[in-house]
């Protein structure tokens, strides 16, 4: 029996997206292998494939078949061109690109259906979406074989079952677990590694889902946690979690340990390098996760781990933002001590399928604020007006309105609970800056501070909150 510790690695769409990439990758698990882990490879579709697929779904739906047959057409081109720099056996070769083909005429067989009614449905819209991934993991395992490394491609909705959410599925732990442990563990035990589809799952009855765009992290953190694996590695394109991004701070460095709860609070105000769902599977598995680049391998990259006093001597760890944003503010003296106005707004806000990312309420309860995504402000002002039509008419609420585009800027550092003054410091070096705050956010756990600023101060307010961070280091330096 192979008694390796078993590692999960996901490798983004960039880290696969086209033969020399798939190279590094291979080294990547060689070396793994070398240093004694049996690895389970979770890979994205190669980079953009997916937007392809699902643009093409917008084509037909507006009777442009014969352009989803040209993106049909590219797609196959791009998958054979990678088959054939990597895959030099003409028997392997054949094999391979029959299955591309056959997933291919899938996809557009999916986008006819489309044409046909006028209609795309979530549920075929998560078939169409998924096909990437299958392409990728049949032509990279055929190439681990061709490089004389066992393995074998599996497609992820013979491993986790979900309800029938499409487009955002939740995976059902028990049945999940059982169809992972039954089937990985065998293969292991073989020496064989397993590479497996992202992002994409099944219902019990085979039904084809997904786990929501980004979803090939938290594919990676399900199978780490029903193996369990000893870690799971997110490989992605950049040296880790950076102290803020580095296309708005040029001088932004890599983070080496962050707690569960400071990455949780990054990666839901916008840091991109780990999907939000991923952490909580881990977390309660007790498994650390890495964070690292495919093209610089050995960079550290960040641990992210349960919290331990090694990680709370950071004061602010990271800073981030989220553009697109409105605010949303309900007003009026009526409301002052009557029950539940929070409740009905809240309430009328998710009758319309929105999200909100931060909430501020005034000690006098005359006024609440929130933010939504500025794509959906139109419906929430209408979904709250008629929530609030009788209060509207009786001057209990004087308006319900929202502002123009704003950006929530967010600092985490799990220390600043225990740390005085830092939030004067933030907010004196906004002021030092002409920077208002129009409105600010923080949890009783203080792991972060949000504040909301006009979008034209994003880069401004970044920078200078980042700048903190800096000084700060150079001072532990």
């Amino acid at each position: 029996m192979n008694e390796k510790p078993l590692l999960v690695m996901k490798f983004g769409g960039t880290s696969v997206g086209n033969s020399d990439a798939m190279k590094r990758v291979k080294e990547i698990v060689k070396d793994v292998l070398h240093e004694g882990w049996m690895p389970v490879v979770v890979l994205s579709a190669m980079a953009g494939v997916t937007d392809e697929l699902l643009r093409s779904t917008e084509m037909a739906k507006n009777r442009r078949y014969d352009q989803v047959l040209q993106a049909a057409g590219a797609l196959t081109t791009r998958h054979y061109q990678v088959v054939d720099e990597l895959i030099p056996e003409t028997e392997r070769k054949v094999f391979l690109k029959q299955q591309i083909d056959q997933l291919i005429s899938m996809f557009a067989e999916y986008c006819r259906a489309i044409d046909i009614i006028g209609e795309a449905t979530p549920r075929v819209l998560d078939a169409i979406a998924g096909i990437g991934e299958m392409l990728c993991v049949r032509i990279f395992a055929e190439y681990l074989n061709s490089s004389g490394i066992p393995a074998r491609s599996i497609d992820a909705t013979k491993l986790i079952v979900t309800d029938h959410s499409y487009q955002a599925a939740h995976p059902i732990r028990e049945k999940s677990e059982r169809k992972v442990k039954e089937t990985l563990l065998p293969i292991l035990q073989s020496n064989i590694v397993p590479v497996v589809t992202g992002f994409i799952a099944a219902t019990e009855d085979g039904t084809t889902t997904t786990l929501g765009r980004g979803g090939s992290d938290y594919s990676a953190a399900l199978l780490g946690a029903y193996l369990p694996a000893a870690e799971v590695w997110i490989w992605t394109d950049v040296d880790g979690v950076m102290t803020a991004d580095p296309r708005i701070v040029p001088d932004a460095t890599t983070i080496d340990v962050l707690t569960f709860r400071e990455i949780g609070e990054l990666a839901y105000y916008g840091a991109k390098v780990v999907h939000p769902k991923t952490m909580q599977p881990l977390i309660d598995a007790g498994i650390i996760i890495r964070v690292r680049n495919t093209f610089n391998p050995t960079h550290p990259g960040t641990l992210l781990t349960l919290e331990t006093d090694r990680q709370l001597d950071g004061e602010i760890k990271a800073v981030t933002s989220i553009k697109g944003q409105a605010l949303v503010t309900i007003e009026g003296r009526g409301m002052l001590g009557v029950p539940g106005v929070a409740a009905r707004a809240f309430g009328a806000v998710a009758a319309t399928g929105t999200s909100v990312p931060l909430i501020t309420q005034a000690s006098s309860e005359q006024s609440i604020c929130f933010a939504v995504p500025l794509s959906s402000v139109e419906t929430v002002l209408r979904s709250l007006n008629e929530a609030f039509s009788r209060e509207l008419a009786t001057r209990d609420i004087d308006r319900i309105w929202a502002t123009d585009e704003v950006v929530i800027v967010t600092i985490v550092g799990a220390a600043m609970r225990s740390t005085p003054g830092i939030a004067g410091r933030i907010f004196g070096k906004l002021g030092s800056q002409g920077i208002n705050v129009i409105a600010i956010a923080q949890g009783s756990s203080e792991v972060s501070i949000s504040i909301v600023i006009d979008k034209a101060d994003e880069q401004r307010a970044v920078r200078a909150i980042h700048e903190l961070i800096v000084s700060k280091n150079e001072k532990a330096g």
